[in-house]
């Protein structure tokens, strides 16, 4: 914005002249002559329009995004944002039947687009914006679906917002009393084997199915990402060497939370 500050700065005093010697040069115009002034007056204005929407409407530079995205604030930012992820995933660990097995991070920072002039997304507001996404993956017994989501459910009864699930969730209950054996589909019949729990703006749960055989949907690997290039992307799976695969092998099936993506980092054009 200093750019373009400068730029009506300098031709202002233009645009001004131009409408003084209108005024005073030529008080009494003809007819024939009055669009010849109407061109000389609009020209210094299509200019200084022109090179504003110039300044302002660039995409964000390579070289920018990198400096904003390294900048104190931008790491301040980050750091919170990720311990906070990091802080929820412990809860999960301690507090639930569940064993935690693998941890995937995503954060990355894109540069605001260039003036959007048809179909806007809002990508051209914003010089640059950090956000980051978190996953994590747990082992269970399939053997033990009730008890293992009954105490997700009652974790959440302790704790609260980490683990947004608790037993005033109606659905849950029924989630739960299906694999007992005590009910039908939770979503009514015929709609088969639930596969997680998800209340609007907070994390979601999904599970293996364990009851539909061959035909039922099981937890997928994560997906491959852009190379690690701090501080523009961060991409982290720990273990390295772990794979959802490993974890199904180990206790038998996976369950996963996948927390909202945080919108972290913020620089206004």
């Amino acid at each position: 914005m200093t750019t373009t500050f400068w730029i009506v700065i300098l031709a202002l005093p233009v645009l001004l002249a131009t409408v003084a010697a209108t005024w005073l040069g030529l008080p009494a115009l003809s007819r024939q002559q009055r669009p010849w002034i109407r061109r000389v007056f609009g020209l210094p204005v299509t200019i200084v329009l022109v090179l504003v929407l110039a300044a302002c409407g660039r995409a964000t530079s390579e070289k920018t995004v990198r400096k904003l995205a390294g900048s104190p604030e931008a790491l301040k930012a980050r750091q919170e944002v990720e311990l906070a992820n990091r802080d929820v995933i412990a809860v999960w660990d301690a507090e639930t039947p569940l064993t935690l097995g693998l941890v995937v991070l995503e954060d990355v920072c894109v540069g605001g687009t260039a003036k959007e002039l048809f179909l806007p997304t809002g990508s051209d507001r914003y010089k640059i914006k950090c956000m980051m996404s978190v996953a994590a993956y747990f082992g269970a017994d399939p053997r033990r679906m009730a008890d293992t989501i009954d105490g997700v459910l009652s974790a959440g009864d302790r704790t609260g917002p980490p683990i947004p699930f608790n037993h005033e969730f109606h659905y849950a209950r029924a989630v739960v009393d299906y694999y007992r054996g005590k009910a039908g589909d939770p979503q009514g019949p015929g709609t088969g084997e639930p596969k997680g729990l998800f209340s609007a703006g907070t994390i979601r749960l999904s599970w293996d199915q364990v009851r539909s055989g061959d035909t039922g949907e099981v937890i997928e690997e994560p997906r491959p990402c852009s190379p690690h290039d701090p501080p523009v992307r961060r991409y982290l799976r720990e273990p390295a060497s772990t794979s959802v695969a490993d974890l199904r092998r180990e206790y038998g099936m996976v369950f996963k939370i996948t927390i909202p993506v945080t919108n972290y980092f913020t620089v206004w054009k």
